[in-house]
């Protein structure tokens, strides 16, 4: 690996040798040399595993000239802010994008070298470039996202013959035991390496502390790299993400459209867009999840994003009074105090989950609906959309509370969106079942 650098150094003596060249270590050494057709490197949050893919992608595409390569994942939006930002902050030396040494081709979104060799990005929400192509290596950060279906055709993709292995590289934190990834390679049919913190020796105590810190299944998968079951999911028996996630499409216009709101500054400010179709469907389109913004800028935000698209029917949200005021003032739209009842809403929300009689579930959740990612989150293993919250919105045990009695009040303000969102669409707001707090804001609100 040293000696390309250099090489690549010597060719190009005007650009900066800032970066050092890239080193891999344990999990990410034997995945460096393994030439094995499915490989996968499975491991906790911060030890490296996508930038090892991104590193032999470019070692490959200079070694051999004429070289295909790919950066695939479930959609072609998510890669613009994760492996992109790695591959051309990290990967590509100082100065090689803006001298010209690789080139970005906007139309083919592809990077191109000057031997040939290219490196395009792509999803499988728009698979038309991908399936009809052929590819030395493809790298799929985030892995456990994909379907089998989606790992096997991208595997039928493998024949170009320029690099002497063709392999599809996959990355990902653990998931479930029982996910489809896992007993691939339990089986045989993918090799799996798993990378340790130890691997990465860029990684810091801080940042360690930090995923001490979490708590459940993410402790178990980002912090200890196991594959384990969430155990006492709140929503375990209604949410299924192979049923209520789904591509982005052209919401009609004639749809009615919610703002669902849970306040946040240090904790996340979550705003949730919603359609509902005429039968009655739910569809997540749009989120705000993010820390660390004031409620006037988010306010104005919304409505920068919703240029052109209906009025909501309903703006929904928690009740801080000073925050609602502050949102109206800067929109001028009126909001709704949420019914908050916790049980009745949890009962809802499974009852939205759930498939109908004809096979469809009420709730849909679109993928790339999120405005920006917040960094600060994700470093810190911490969820980053709604949907992500699922498997860490767990039943509290502690203290003498039993199963099914009330969840853990901690990172679920995606959660608590869903509950505000399906008590007003199932159940509207019957004052005489709320709690006190709940049905004291509510009167104020209507004036009796």
């Amino acid at each position: 690996m040293a000696v390309a650098i250099a090489d690549l150094y010597q060719k190009y003596p005007n650009i900066s040798k800032a970066n050092r060249p890239y080193q891999p270590y344990g999990a990410a050494l034997k995945a460096w040399m393994s030439g094995r057709r499915e490989l996968v490197l499975s491991g906790p949050a911060g030890t490296g595993k996508s930038r090892l893919g991104l590193q032999k992608a470019h070692f490959c595409a200079h070694k051999y000239a004429g070289m295909r390569g790919l950066i695939c994942r479930k959609t072609r939006h998510s890669i613009t802010q994760t492996a992109m930002v790695t591959y051309e902050k990290k990967v590509v030396p100082e100065g090689w994008l803006e001298k010209g040494a690789i080139h970005w081709n906007t139309t083919d979104q592809q990077y191109e070298y000057a031997n040939g060799s290219i490196i395009a990005v792509g999803g499988l929400d728009k698979a038309s470039k991908i399936m009809s192509s052929e590819w030395d290596i493809i790298i799929v950060p985030e892995a456990t996202e994909l379907v089998v279906d989606d790992w096997e055709a991208l595997i039928t993709r493998l024949r170009n013959g320029v690099v002497p292995y063709q392999q599809l590289l996959g990355d990902c934190n653990p998931g479930p035991p029982n996910h489809w990834l896992k007993q691939r390679a339990d089986r045989g049919a993918t090799l799996m390496l798993n990378s340790r913190h130890q691997d990465n020796p860029m990684v810091t105590s801080e940042y360690l502390a930090g995923l001490q810190q979490l708590t459940g299944v993410r402790k178990l998968r980002l912090y200890d790299g196991l594959w384990a079951a969430a155990d006492g999911m709140v929503y375990e028996e209604e949410w299924d993400p192979a049923i209520h996630m789904m591509d982005q499409f052209e919401i009609p216009y004639s749809w009615p459209r919610y703002w669902v709101i849970d306040w946040g500054f240090r904790h996340p400010f979550v705003l949730q867009w919603w359609a509902e179709n005429h039968d009655g469907e739910l569809f997540r389109y749009r989120e705000i999840y993010i820390t660390g913004k004031l409620v006037e800028d988010m306010a104005r935000l919304a409505l920068q994003l919703s240029v052109g698209e209906p009025r909501p029917v309903a703006i929904i949200c928690d009740h801080d009074t000073e925050d609602r005021m502050t949102f109206q003032r800067h929109t001028s739209y009126e909001t709704i105090p949420a019914n908050k009842a916790i049980k009745l809403g949890i009962q809802d929300t499974k009852a939205m989950l759930r498939p109908a009689r004809n096979g469809r579930p009420g709730l849909h959740f679109l993928r790339d609906s999120l405005v920006e990612l917040d960094k600060s989150l994700q470093d810190r293993g911490l969820p980053v959309c709604t949907e992500a919250e699922f498997e860490s919105h767990v039943w509290d045990e502690s203290n003498g509370r039993k199963r099914g009695e009330e969840p853990v009040d901690k990172d679920n303000h995606g959660m608590d969106c869903l509950r505000y969102l399906c008590r007003h669409k199932i159940s509207g707001t019957n004052i005489e079942e709320l709690d006190d707090e709940t049905a004291k804001t509510l009167r104020e609100y209507m004036g009796y």
